[in-house]
């Protein structure tokens, strides 16, 4: 795999992980979410769940990263700077499904 297919994957990868927690209400679309369900209304996750999620999905984002980095060559060593802005700009890959999520008119 040559690094511009990898570095592709990795984006595309950090786009859907960090969506995924706003656009279904299963924890890591797998698991029902435990509670009591409202009748007739779908049991909601709470914004501290998702945004729990959305770190956890950081953190797997990152390790497939650095997999794919080891198999193409020597993996760098990084610093405190490299996670900050990672999880800035994971945050900001996470902003369309926040708000389709929260910011979006219902009818």
């Amino acid at each position: 795999m040559d690094s511009s297919l990898a570095a592709s994957l990795v984006i595309a990868l950090a786009l859907a992980g960090a969506n995924l927690p706003f656009v279904n209400e299963r924890l890591f679309a797998l698991v029902p979410v435990p509670g009591k369900a409202v009748v007739g209304e779908p049991r909601n996750k709470a914004l501290a769940l998702r945004l729990l999620e959305l770190v956890v999905l950081y953190f797997v984002v990152g390790l497939v990263a650095r997999l794919l980095e080891s198999r193409i060559g020597s993996v760098f060593a990084q610093t405190w700077e490299f996670y900050a802005v990672t999880g800035c700009m994971f945050l900001v890959l996470a902003f369309p499904g926040f708000v389709m999520r929260y910011l979006r008119k219902r009818r």
